[in-house]
């Protein structure tokens, strides 16, 4: 099964939940796919087993043989090419579809390899790193995210956490479209909040179950991503608090649920539900057991409840 951890905007907490939910899960898989800023392996620090370039093939002029007809310039719809005095190649918008090679009447386009980036696999315990990283300077980091999504996850339970992009951008597409289950990290403020909600609707858009995890909640405060939930009909998986011990532990690039029972709790009854709701979700149960399971008590504090209507708890 594969489990999609996503965000609208970066910290809100979604690689607070990522690591947690791979650390508590016996043998699991954890693909950290934010491949401008990946952080997972610093909370996790595998022993590194391999490392991989991925590449892309870009075109190359042969000036010798091209005439200048612009059939590869007309065919491109990414506008990777233009002809002036001579053909030129913008290979930072090229998609490498390979398409204007195929139309040259003359062969003077041939694909040349260019590294984009690397896929790095390690070991944390029983957990499985998968850790994509964006060369500096790149437009696009899709063809890495492929290639981390199209490895083959057996771990020992079975279980993959993808630790999605921020946002809603073609990245974070790439990560939805092979997910089993998306949980949808959000945090207690407007800005925030409208940033969710693209992110639910890029997720509904693929027809893929879902559920909320709310961070840095405050008991007794109004929680504006609890009211999009309510109102939009999303299950609330789990409330995280808003936790200085939690935050000290984070801030050091620790691994809660290693160090505090009380979040290993949280986190392992998170998991627990999430894999009950995709399995309802998965079976067509859409009757009296998915009604009980919404109406379940999300995991988290038993301090850290949703504000009731006037801010009282």
């Amino acid at each position: 099964m594969r489990i999609a951890v996503l965000s609208g905007k970066g910290g809100t907490g979604k690689t607070l939940v990522s690591v947690n939910l791979a650390a508590v899960a016996d043998g699991s898989t954890y693909i950290d796919c934010d491949i401008e800023e990946p952080n997972g392996h610093l909370f996790f620090k595998p022993e590194i087993l391999d490392v991989a370039e991925v590449t892309v093939g870009i075109p190359q002029v042969d000036r010798d043989l091209c005439d200048g007809c612009r059939q590869c310039v007309e065919f491109c719809r990414f506008n990777a090419l233009a002809y002036t005095t001579e053909l030129m190649v913008f290979d930072e918008i090229c998609h490498s579809c390979g398409g204007c090679g195929l139309v040259c009447p003359q062969n003077a386009l041939t694909e040349v390899s260019k590294s984009i980036g690397q896929v790095r696999k390690g070991k944390s315990e029983r957990v499985t790193v998968y850790t994509g990283q964006l060369n500096i300077g790149e437009a696009s980091g899709v063809p890495i995210i492929k290639k981390l999504l199209d490895e083959d996850y057996s771990g020992a339970s079975g279980l993959t956490i993808i630790d999605s992009p921020p946002g809603s951008a073609c990245n974070v597409m790439e990560t939805v479209e092979g997910a089993d289950y998306c949980i949808l990290v959000a945090e207690p403020t407007l800005f925030g909040v409208h940033n969710f909600s693209m992110v639910h609707e890029l997720v509904e858009l693929f027809g893929k179950p879902l559920g909320a995890v709310l961070n840095k909640c405050l008991d007794g405060e109004e929680n504006p991503a609890e009211l999009f939930c309510a109102d939009k009909g999303i299950k609330v998986l789990a409330r995280i608090p808003f936790d200085p011990d939690l935050g000290r532990i984070n801030s050091n690039a620790e691994i809660v649920v290693r160090k505090d029972g009380k979040y290993r709790e949280l986190f392992s009854t998170l998991l627990e539900t999430v894999l009950r709701e995709a399995v309802l979700r998965e079976t067509g149960h859409s009757g009296e057991a998915a009604a009980e399971s919404r109406e379940a008590e999300p995991a988290g504090d038993p301090q850290c409840k949703p504000a009731t209507e006037g801010g009282e708890s």
